[in-house]
């Protein structure tokens, strides 16, 4: 079979030849039909990411059709049309510490950037019918990384204000399509305008440019303080995030593509009465109910551009380049 493969850090992704796949018990291989880029995909490309090893086959994301099932492995599963949940042994429902053994597809294990993957069973969910396989690889990690961020840790509400930091990623953009089905109102924040009236076209009542010095004070006197924000930055916004939190507010961070903030004002938080949460990707039942919530709204994952299988490494390049508006997806059947 052919796969993509990163052979070394700042290396470009080889369309190359790959051993075969046998499932193994209670493993299912799928044939896959479409993949989406993450950051974690670029991160490791980079050799900026932990546990490195290489070569490897890239890939958390994707969908297509179960084509061989091991001993235990559900053979109800052959041929249905399914969507991959890359956490792999994400441990107790309810646990905030995942096991040693938990790993997310793409490293150490080989990911979809490939004509075949190999993953276990409780892996497995159905695709949602109304998506293509493109719409649906653009769901797993970013969907249930947004469903979390905003449900799971975030308890939001209808009718409460959102912010959502950094739009135009993946992750951010889900979060805003989930948020408007549940009859938020919210407000976004971007470095780029076109990508603030494109959010406002999704349904974001408005956002603010954080490159502006007043950005913060613009969004609060347009919607006053905010009951959630979530970010994905880090870094010194973190500041203005706890200005903008209203008292008793949540701020949920699911990354820190800004790294550390050079200070934080910790008054702001105890005497807000600010509840600071973190939440990473999401649990099997959490990806069951992002499921659900797409099938129940009809939600369509907005994607930025699709690119061929053999172009993957310059899909990795517009990600680099922060060029897109969405999920980076590849066909590959």
């Amino acid at each position: 079979m052919k796969a993509l493969v990163l052979h070394d850090k700042d290396q470009p992704l080889q369309l190359q030849d790959v051993p075969d796949l046998v499932p193994g018990n209670n493993e299912a291989v799928v044939r896959m039909h479409a993949a989406a880029f993450n950051h974690r995909d670029l991160w490791i490309q980079k050799g900026k990411y932990a546990g490195l090893r290489y070569p490897i086959v890239l890939g958390s994301d994707g969908s297509g059709i179960v084509t061989a099932t091991g001993y235990n492995g559900d053979a109800h599963w052959m041929g249905k049309e399914v969507i991959i949940n890359p956490a792999l042994n994400w441990g107790n429902e309810l646990s905030h510490q995942h096991p040693k053994d938990f790993k997310i597809l793409g490293l150490p294990d080989a990911g979809t950037f490939a004509e075949y993957v190999k993953i276990p069973v409780a892996n497995l969910f159905a695709k949602p019918s109304h998506l293509s396989f493109e719409e649906a690889a653009a769901l797993p990690l970013a969907g249930v990384t947004a469903y979390r961020v905003l449900f799971t840790r975030g308890r939001l509400q209808a009718n409460e204000k959102l912010l959502i930091t950094g739009i135009g990623g993946g992750v951010a953009l889900l979060a805003l399509q989930f948020a408007v089905a549940a009859n938020a109102h919210v407000y976004v924040s971007s470095g780029d305008e076109e990508k603030i009236a494109r959010a406002i076209a999704l349904g974001a009542i408005a956002g603010a440019n954080y490159k502006t010095n007043d950005w913060a004070d613009k969004l609060s006197d347009k919607a006053g303080p905010f009951d959630l924000i979530i970010d994905g930055a880090g870094g010194d916004g973190i500041g203005h995030l706890l200005n903008l939190a209203s008292p008793g507010g949540r701020i949920v961070f699911y990354g820190s593509t800004q790294g550390n903030p050079s200070t934080v004002e910790v008054r702001r938080i105890f005497w807000k009465q600010l509840n600071i949460l973190g939440s990473t990707m999401g649990s099997p039942a959490d990806f069951q109910s992002m499921i659900d919530f797409v099938n129940s709204n009809h939600i369509h994952p907005s994607i930025d551009k699709i690119f061929s299988f053999a172009e993957g490494e310059n899909a990795l390049r517009r990600m680099d380049n922060a060029e897109q508006f969405g999920k980076i997806v590849m066909k590959i059947k």
